[in-house]
């Protein structure tokens, strides 16, 4: 969790976008183009560049290269003045706030087996808490400041954090020191073709990634206009609510330890999509009665994209251990590739048609997401695209110990329930 004030760069935008507008003199809709470059620019640089590092590089310099650079370049999201110019450092401050995506693989790899979901789900929580907490203090600051004094707060975060990163990071000897750069993209082109199970987690992680922040960007422009009003302080401030799925991060991963991560995937998408049924027909109204929807659906949502990103991150981990680099980065592309499509068209189709036809949309997707995980079931052989296969016992035990680490999400070869 260190590493999250980098990530913070990539959401400190969303509360104040009514305010940004403002100060650029443009409408919402030329705006929504800040996030979406955002999520943009860190797609280019997880697929292709940082996150497949660490298979092939010690993580430790690259992780502080990273947040140097990223401290620095958010100094010039405090200075300028241009909207293009804005843009432009935006794209390339998201190129390196990629520290917390790299710290996984790394968090999974010093993690015993029965604890893995533990931890990844205490990393996981990191991130999520930077996508809340950058909420809440962009909010603030900008009620009582200046915008530009969120970006100030956030160099001083995370040189801050550059100097615990220097002294608390292990230094790991290297996963893969006979591997070149370019056969790690090679390895990766085979993975994301071969693996019916990391591609399954990846549909699943997309839909459930645009349901997130397309749920977030448009909620803000909900409560800002009728019938809230609210000011970017109280808007900023419902990132507290999401923060109560984050204080159960630690509970999360104990369950999905105990879990056959299949069943943890299937309550959590549940969980998603019942949130934006909340939304969809308890946020609006003639008066501001509405919030209390607003407030369970934050809740429902939150504590459903944990489990399904945790269960799932850590049943592909599983697939290869030396390449869990890879399988992350592809995981990670899946995840920014739903941001950026929710950011983009659930904007257009808030300022379109309204709030609860955006809200329907996202329900759609939570309904692809819960078809693709159905398409396999718990304990399918490795290799089998289709079907249900072994059983659906629920808990992992000794005879069904398989299922924590073969994918996916148990295997019909190996485990003796399912013979």
């Amino acid at each position: 969790m260190t590493s999250f004030p980098a990530g913070m760069n990539l959401w400190y935008n969303t509360p104040i976008l009514v305010e940004l507008a403002r100060a650029f003199s443009v409408d919402e809709l030329g705006v929504s183009r800040i996030p979406t470059i955002l999520q943009a620019g860190s797609l280019c640089m997880w697929s292709f560049f940082i996150i497949p590092l660490g298979d092939v590089v010690h993580r430790r310099p690259l992780l502080l290269l990273l947040m140097t650079c990223s401290a620095s370049l958010t100094v010039g999201l405090a200075i300028t003045d241009s909207l293009i110019a804005f843009e432009a450092i935006s794209f390339l401050t998201a190129l390196v706030s990629v520290t917390p995506q790299v710290v996984t693989p790394l968090v999974a790899d010093l993690a015993p087996p029965n604890r893995r979901a533990t931890m990844i789900a205490l990393n996981l929580s990191g991130i999520l808490l930077e996508l809340l907490l950058a909420r809440v203090l962009a909010g603030t600051i900008t009620e009582f400041s200046s915008y530009r004094n969120v970006y100030w707060m956030g160099v001083g975060g995370q040189y801050i954090m550059l100097l615990v990163l220097y002294f608390i990071t292990p230094d790991m000897p290297i996963k893969n020191p006979d591997l070149s750069y370019f056969r790690v993209f090679i390895s990766m082109a085979k993975f994301a073709t071969t693996e019916p199970a990391l591609i399954q987690g990846c549909f699943i992680l997309f839909f459930s990634s645009s349901i997130f922040s397309g749920f977030w960007v448009t909620m803000m422009f909900l409560l800002a206009g009728e019938p809230y009003r609210y000011s970017t302080l109280v808007i900023g401030l419902f990132g507290l609510v999401g923060m109560v799925g984050v204080a159960m991060s630690p509970l999360t991963g104990r369950i999905i330890d105990g879990f056959v991560p299949w069943f943890a995937i299937l309550v959590g998408i549940m969980l998603v999509i019942s949130s934006q049924l909340i939304e969809a027909f308890g946020a609006l109204g003639t008066d501001t009665s509405g919030v209390g929807a607003v407030v369970v659906a934050i809740i429902v949502l939150d504590l459903g994209v944990q489990a399904t990103q945790v269960a799932t991150t850590t049943s592909i981990f599983s697939i290869a251990p030396e390449a869990r680099a890879r399988l992350n980065s592809l995981l990670v592309v899946s995840i920014l590739l739903g941001q950026v499509m929710s950011t983009a068209a659930g904007t257009r189709l808030y300022v379109k048609h309204g709030h609860r036809f955006s809200s329907g949309m996202r329900v759609v997707f939570g309904g692809a997401e819960l078809l693709f995980l159905l398409m396999r079931g718990p304990y399918v052989r490795r290799w089998t695209w289709l079907g249900w296969e072994g059983g659906a016992q629920l808990k992992k035990n000794a005879d069904i110990s398989c299922a924590a680490e073969t994918p996916v999400y148990g295997d019909a070869k190996t485990c003796p329930s399912a013979k």
